[in-house]
């Protein structure tokens, strides 16, 4: 099933020092707490034309779903955060959405990094770190414009998808993240900022290095930001994994940490595939201001 995932990857792209600073995850006292500000940006949108990919079993056999693909920038007094990166830039401008010859993804971009970025006053250069919950076509899509920033990568992910194999076996994947050469590798959760407001935490599985998103936005709830750890709310209910991950028992695994962790932090769970959880986290932050 491990090869699957190189297959999709593939598909779709063609169209278009090591660092022992992890996280503990200490506990925010809210005392001089940080002012964090998130900004949820449109990478794309996505139909899964075979949505079976997305289960161990013919769960979803025929049926078909949309799934939005969104980037976030996280402002913080100590730098700029940009999570995820999108789809492919090469999409923006095509007068159709693009389909795989497999027909299992139908994919459409309509808008670019760099004007989305006007639209909150920040350009490419004003970004301190970039992070990648994992190398999928869908989450690197823009990635090498930020070739000044900091990539904050798991050490296992980062080799992964840029060793010598993986630079002619993956390199569609590979293409879109080889400018990225500032790479601080991380080996489980990290503290970005050093005051518990955006903390990667490590949820491998999907990928080999697969990681999630803590914010405190001085929120009721804080933001947990699911990467492809779930794609879509049923996934979540019934722990659903997709055939293609790299290892579904250790996604199994992450699900059950994800879950622990959602309860002791009471935390606002975000879909990032989700159109539904696209649209309520806009509203959230729109109410915020």
């Amino acid at each position: 099933m491990k090869n699957i995932i190189i297959l999709i990857a593939v598909l779709i792209a063609t169209a278009c020092g090591d660092v022992k600073n992890e996280s503990n995850e200490t506990e925010s006292t809210g005392e001089n707490k940080a002012e964090v500000k998130l900004y949820v940006l449109d990478g794309g949108n996505i139909l899964v034309n075979k949505l079976e990919l997305f289960s161990e079993d013919t769960t979803y056999q025929g049926q078909s779903k949309e799934f939005a693909d969104a980037f976030y920038v996280i402002s913080h007094p100590k730098g700029n955060l940009m999570w995820d990166a999108g789809l492919p830039e090469s999409l923006v401008g095509m007068p159709e959405p693009f389909t795989d010859t497999l027909g299992a993804f139908t994919v459409f971009r309509k808008d670019s990094l760099v004007n989305q970025l006007k639209s909150i006053n920040l350009t490419v250069e004003d970004f301190k770190y970039i992070a990648l919950s994992h190398s999928h076509f869908d989450h690197v899509g823009h990635a090498n414009a930020l070739k000044n920033a900091t990539w904050l990568v798991q050490e296992s992910e980062y080799n992964f998808f840029t060793n010598d194999s993986a630079q002619t076996q993956q390199a569609d994947i590979y293409n879109m993240i080889k400018d990225l050469k500032n790479v601080k590798k991380l080996n489980g959760d990290y503290d970005v900022f050093g005051d518990s407001t955006v903390i990667i935490k490590s949820m491998p599985g999907h990928t080999i290095g697969h990681q999630v998103l803590y914010l405190d936005l001085g929120l009721e709830q804080p933001i947990l930001l699911t990467g492809d750890l779930y794609h879509f709310e049923e996934n979540r209910a019934q722990r659903r994994v997709p055939m293609f991950n790299y290892d579904i028992p250790e996604t199994k695994k992450s699900m059950e940490k994800f879950e622990n962790f959602v309860k002791r932090k009471d935390a606002n769970v975000i879909i990032q595939h989700s159109p539904k959880d696209f649209k309520r986290l806009k509203l959230l932050l729109k109410n915020k201001k």
